[in-house]
Formats: C-alpha cells, sequence, structure tokens
C-alpha cells in the first residue's frame, strides 16, 4: 500500500525508502486502522477535529488519519487544529506554514491560558492538570463551531499505560485514557487512535519524516513529575524484560471483574454455588 505510482498524500513526500521505515510506517498504519476499528470510531460523513501541539505524537496522528483517509480507509472528515496557548518563545509561525505547505485543512486558534496556568497554579506545582483542562475546553468549543463530532488526540499506548500506573499509585484506583469516550456535555466524542502504538514508534516516525518538532516549555520544563517519575519506572522494567509494556498494555484489555474487588463491578454477596453439596453429617 506504500507509495506505489507516487500515489501518497503529501504528508508523506520524501519519506525514506529504507526497509525498516516501511514496516514503522506500515505498522503504525496497521495498528492505528485496529484501533479504529475495534473501539468503534468511525462515523461515515462526520468530521473530526485533530488536536495538534506540534509534538511527534501529534504529527505522527495526523499523519496517519490522512494516509488512512488518502486510502479510502476513514470516510470521515479532517481538520487540523492548533491551540496557541500564548506560551512565551512559542514558534507560531511553524504549524500554520507546515500546514499550508501539506496541504491540510485547518485551524490555528490563539487562547492565552498560560497566563491563566501561571497565575492559579502555586509554585512549585506541576502545570499539566489545569493546563490540559483549560485546552480542553477551548478544542471542544472550536469543536462544536466547526461542526466536529468528535476531537481526536494523539495519545499512544505509553501515554495509556503510564495514566494506568498514576492513578494506581497515586490515585487509589483502576483507570487509565479510554481509547474512547463521550464528553460530559454528550455532544462530542473524544478518540485516541493511537491506543496501541509505541511512542518509540510515534518519536522514530516523526525524526525520520522530519517533521517540526514544537516541545513544550511549560510542563516539559518542570522536575519531578509523577509521569516522569512513571515512566521511568516503566523503562526499568522493559531494560530487564524487552516487552514487559506490551504485556502489561493487554492486560487493560482483559479485566477479570470476578478478580478484582469492586462490589460495583461483580456482585460478590449474591454469588451462589450452583450445585453445592448436601451436608450430610455422621
Amino acid at each position: 500500500m506504500l507509495d506505489e505510482n507516487a500515489d501518497i498524500h503529501p504528508l508523506f513526500a520524501g519519506a525514506p525508502s529504507t526497509t525498516e521505515f516501511k514496516k514503522l510506517r506500515k505498522r503504525i498504519v496497521r495498528q492505528t486502522r485496529d484501533a479504529i476499528e475495534q473501539f468503534g470510531m468511525i462515523e461515515r460523513g462526520t468530521k473530526w477535529l485533530i488536536c495538534l501541539s506540534g509534538g511527534k505524537d501529534s504529527y505522527t496522528l495526523l499523519a496517519v488519519l490522512h494516509e488512512l483517509k488518502w486510502r479510502g480507509l476513514l470516510p470521515v472528515e479532517l481538520l487540523a487544529c492548533n491551540l496557541d496557548q500564548g506560551q512565551p518563545n512559542f514558534p507560531a509561525t511553524v504549524l500554520p506554514e507546515f500546514l499550508e505547505k501539506m496541504g491540510v485543512a485547518h485551524r490555528v486558534e490563539f487562547e492565552d491560558t498560560y497566563s491563566i496556568v501561571k497565575e492559579k497554579v502555586p509554585l512549585g506545582r506541576t502545570y499539566c492538570a489545569m493546563c490540559s483542562r483549560l485546552r480542553r475546553g477551548n478544542l471542544y468549543r472550536i469543536a462544536r463551531e466547526e461542526g466536529c463530532s468528535a476531537v481526536v488526540l494523539g495519545h499512544h499506548r505509553d501515554d495509556i499505560l503510564e495514566t494506568f500506573f498514576m492513578n494506581l499509585f497515586h490515585g487509589g484506583r483502576l483507570a487509565t485514557m479510554p481509547p474512547k469516550l463521550v464528553n460530559d456535555a454528550g455532544d462530542l466524542f473524544v478518540y485516541r487512535p493511537l491506543s496501541f502504538v509505541a511512542e518509540k514508534d510515534c518519536e522514530k516516525f516523526a525524526h525520520a519524516m522530519k517533521y517540526p518538532i514544537i516541545p513544550c516549555d511549560l510542563c516539559g520544563s518542570q522536575d519531578g513529575l509523577q509521569r516522569q517519575q512513571v515512566k521511568a519506572i516503566l523503562d526499568g522494567w522493559e531494560a530487564n524484560s524487552p516487552g514487559r509494556r506490551q504485556v502489561m498494555f493487554r492486560a487493560l484489555m482483559n479485566a477479570r471483574p470476578t478478580h478484582l474487588l469492586d462490589t460495583g463491578l461483580f456482585d460478590f454477596a449474591s454469588l451462589t454455588r450452583p450445585n453445592p453439596k448436601t451436608d450430610k453429617s455422621p
């Protein structure tokens, strides 16, 4: 499916011709398509708002979704969106110029959430939670204004695993980022099509394609974040036992309520023996 007769989307123009890159690209496209189909993300004729931060993950998401659409495998309209949150030294021209060059339909919105986060979050605390809430609210607004049915995010397999362990270690619950959910207002889906894709594959892909990566200088500059700590733990496990991440990820798709302790998921009190032995006292 890769580039026969020069039939490619501009986002893939200049792609490396190595066997290694072709395998990488094919794997990411296949895994994305599998997630989209397995979690029922497609509603024909709808419109998706692709959230583009300028990081490696969102570039990978953008490229792969356009690849699927280009191949006739994703029958939805795609609109890329970057929310400029007013961070100092943010290169505001990079994404608009890139998207124009690639011929990608897009909207760039400026909303100074940076000042709000800096004002409201105490010194020494992490910014991620408030920054994320403000960003998400604006993206929902933009999606409604553009007539979109879904907000599409670039979270990958490792984000999902890290969130699971953050909730386990710090939140006291078994939960993570779902691949598909409905927002609180009930009018928009939130999709994560890269749910099966490894972070290292996103990084290899985006760098091989030489996409103009924009780092996050807000939360990314803070040390000691819980997510960084969890990532270090997972890195250690992976180094000692390669493939551990994928095994743990599969576990999230193989939950057994009868073997946990949540009475809201399983009615232990009403559990009966289908064939109790008759008590025969001597």
